[in-house]
């Protein structure tokens, strides 16, 4: 179960988005992949849809239809703010932190690679044969 505290602050975090309740369309479906015949039976997969925007969200990560809506929300807020107010999240910056830091370790694997490869070829020049005039 989510915790007052938590639905509180996601509440006040909706508010000052400008966020209204009034403003989502909710609708429940059955979830797909595992779980067994529980999926099978409950419509626990949560889709929220903010009509003035258009974002669509859909959650399934829980069993529970209580949880999946608290994090569809989380999840809508998180969306609103990244495509309207064009705020880079905390998850995009760490992306962005990720991917530089492959980039970075791409590059020196390849400083390795070609120090592997011009060793290879200075043993080459060595084993060539020496023709006496």
């Amino acid at each position: 179960m989510i915790s007052l505290e938590k639905q509180k602050v996601l509440e006040e975090r909706m508010r000052k988005l400008g966020i209204l309740e009034q403003d989502l369309e909710e609708s429940f479906v059955r979830s797909q992949g595992a779980g067994g015949q529980k999926v099978n039976k409950s419509s626990s997969c949560v889709r929220l849809v903010h009509r003035p925007t258009g974002i669509e969200v859909k959650c399934q990560i829980s069993r529970h239809q209580t949880e999946n809506r608290f994090l569809a929300l989380r999840i809508l807020c998180d969306k609103y703010e990244t495509q309207i107010l064009k705020v880079q999240s905390e998850k995009d910056r760490e992306i962005y932190r990720i991917r530089k830091q492959k980039k970075r370790r791409s590059r020196r694997s390849k400083e390795k690679m070609l120090a592997d490869k011009k060793a290879h070829a200075q043993k080459k020049q060595l084993r060539k044969v020496i023709k006496y005039p």
